[in-house]
Formats: C-alpha cells, structure tokens, sequence
C-alpha cells in the first residue's frame, strides 16, 4: 500500500495534540508560538489536549516528554524552543534520548525549507521528530517563522497520517 492509500486510510479526523513551548523568557501571554498552533490546530479540526511551558532544564524537558506521553488522550507532542547550539539548548539531548524510532526526515526537510529561508544558519537547527511510547515527539526551533514553516509544510499535512501510522496495528 502506498502513501496515498494511507493518507486514504487514515482519514480527517481530529488529532490530539500537546504543546510544549521551551523558553526562559516566555510566559503564557507573550507565548506567540502556542497561540499560533493552538489557532492552526482548531482552523484544521484538531484540538490542544495539554499545553506547558517550561524552562531548558533537561529534568524539566524529561518530565513532560513522560507526563505527556502517558496521557492516553495525546496523539502528537509539539515541543518548540532549544533546538540550537547555545550551551542553554538542551532539549534536542533529551528529546533525542529519549525517541525509540527516530523520523530523520523531519529535520532533514525543516533544515532544507530553513535554508531557503535563512541561509546557511539553518544548519544550527537540531530539529529533531519520532516516536516514544506510541506518542509523536516533534521538536522545532522557538522562532515563530521556524514553527509556522515546520507547522504548515511538514506537520499538518500528514497529521492524520501520522496519527495513524502510530496506532495502527499491523
């Protein structure tokens, strides 16, 4: 079966999501990235399960991935903020740790839509998507520019394919 059969196959339905927006400066007001995707998701028929926003503390960015993917009702999480090469960016570490299958190509296509974008500064981009416990980790840049493209081009058009990939059986 291929792609297109899948996408068939998995239908429109609502997909669960959780947003984790990774910031040492943002609060639930001024967080512009989660009021994006939380207005994207509704505008696509899909609904915000749970939102949290953190600190780059790798035992904060641990626990939610845990708290997050034992919630039965989340389908995908959608981390966006340190992805980068600072010394404060550390939640591509614990992501990555973290995934049991890794989807390569989600950073390798962000990087590339980046560099059109942005030039060669898209290489400081640890993107990073797969899979733990059942649950869909995808982790973005906190720019707003690098959530929508990564929103828009590469998530929501496979949302539901992925959610069904992920529950699939067989």
């Amino acid at each position: 079966m291929g792609a297109e059969e899948h996408r068939q196959k998995a239908g429109k339905g609502r997909v669960s999501v959780a947003i984790v927006t990774v910031s040492d400066t943002r609060t639930p007001d001024t967080d512009q990235n989660r009021q994006y995707i939380e207005a994207r998701m509704a505008e696509s028929g899909h609904v915000v399960a749970a939102y949290r926003l953190i600190k780059d503390e790798p035992d904060q960015v641990a626990a939610v991935i845990e708290e997050l993917a034992g919630m039965p009702d989340v389908q995908l999480v959608l981390f966006n903020g340190g992805t980068g090469i600072s010394p404060r960016d550390t939640t591509y570490d614990v992501v990555s740790r973290y995934l049991e299958k890794t989807l390569p190509g989600f950073g390798e296509l962000f990087r590339m839509l980046s560099f059109q974008e942005v030039g060669a500064a898209a290489m400081f981009s640890r993107a990073t998507a797969g899979v733990y416990r059942g649950t869909l980790i995808f982790s973005m840049p906190g720019s707003p520019n690098a959530v929508q493209v990564a929103l828009e081009k590469l998530i929501l058009p496979e949302i539901n394919h992925l959610a069904w990939e992920i529950a699939r059986k067989g």
